[in-house]
């Protein structure tokens, strides 16, 4: 499978295929001009795709490698400094190329650190998470975390290409697959009403694996038709979002230890649009709905946290435009809409 995300000079391809990552040089060779390759990976992707990807690369290219821990945390902004001193040991050139090889952290990192290294630098994305497989590693918005909330810094920079293998879920544990439900449900949600009903209609995991090319070819086209439309994030492109107000604030509320981002943006999907029904936005029975698929995928509906202690998280949202939060709401399954607002659109006094 082979998409392409049209956008003139900064235009890419996606190759969608079980089994890619034994070939990857036949896509990486017309395009890395450079003499050398970063691998930028977490701990245990590199142990499972690491010397694989190597061994292919050296072939033609000097290959190096940063490793830093799994998990959200190692998408700090002062992880940065280290990662640039090891480019520089490297004697990596504006030439040469980083490769992302990870979920959707590896992903952010990886993108943030060649948009600004020697003023940019030349990356490739190789997801191995169903969530940056279906979202994240489409789109260019690459990013860290401040302590203050997540992905306040950051920039636009697109891949050269991705390279997604669908073979790479075997090796994730079941709660990470489940985490990327979280923003597969969010694509039907918000757009595409059969692939929710899909989606419903499984009734186990050897079902769904069965299809899971063809759910990541749909997410990813369906994002690739918004970023097409929406380059920088202000128009159609908000309601790539739903859930993700809520999602952040509560993820940065338990410091990025306690619920993954899928998880996170399931509990705001439904809360919010449980909010959104009792002031008559939204179809009645959608959250139910929301509940359901959550359910079934065994990610949380509730974080109970009050609202109040995450109104300060919410208020520095990147959505937060002219003073205006712009809340991605359902009327319906598949078919969402943009709705501005402040924060009193969530009832301090409740927990979501």
């Amino acid at each position: 499978m082979d998409l392409k995300v049209n956008l003139q000079k900064d235009s890419y391809h996606i190759y969608i295929q079980q089994g890619l990552l034994d070939h990857v040089l036949d896509k990486l060779s017309p395009l890395c001009h450079g003499q050398k390759i970063m691998i930028i990976s977490d701990d245990l992707v590199f142990s499972y795709y690491g010397e694989k990807l190597e061994k292919q690369l050296q072939s033609q290219y000097h290959v190096g490698h940063v490793i830093v821990k799994h998990g959200e945390q190692s998408k700090r902004f002062d992880i940065l400094p280290e990662i640039y001193h090891q480019l520089l040991d490297f004697h990596l050139t504006r030439t040469d190329t980083i490769i992302a090889l990870g979920g959707g952290v590896i992903g952010d990192l990886a993108g943030f650190v060649a948009s600004t290294f020697l003023r940019g630098i030349q990356f490739i994305q190789i997801p191995t998470s169903l969530l940056a497989q279906v979202d994240s590693s489409v789109g260019g918005k690459v990013a860290v975390d401040l302590p203050e909330g997540k992905n306040l810094v950051g920039a636009f920079k697109h891949p050269s290409c991705v390279l997604i293998d669908p073979l790479t879920l075997k090796t994730l544990d079941q709660r990470y697959i489940n985490d990327g439900m979280g923003e597969v449900i969010k694509y039907g949600c918000i757009f595409d009403k059969d692939l929710f009903q899909k989606l419903v209609s499984y009734t186990s995991f050897d079902d769904l694996y069965q299809d899971i090319d063809d759910i990541i070819y749909r997410c990813v086209d369906l994002k690739r038709i918004v970023v097409e439309k929406d380059l920088l994030d202000f128009g159609d492109r908000l309601a790539l979002n739903f859930g993700h107000t809520l999602g952040h604030a509560i993820e940065q509320y338990y410091h990025y230890q306690t619920y993954s981002h899928g998880e996170a943006v399931g509990i705001g999907m439904y809360q919010l649009s449980l909010i959104s029904q009792k002031l008559g936005l939204t179809k009645e029975g959608t959250a139910n709905q929301i509940k359901k698929a959550l359910d079934l995928y065994h990610l949380p509906s509730m974080a109970h946290v009050p609202v109040k202690d995450l109104k300060k998280a919410m208020a520095l949202d990147k959505k937060n435009i002219n003073q205006k939060l712009n809340f991605v709401l359902l009327k319906e399954i598949g078919n969402c809409f943009i709705y501005p607002s402040d924060l009193s659109l969530i009832d301090e006094s409740q927990e979501v």
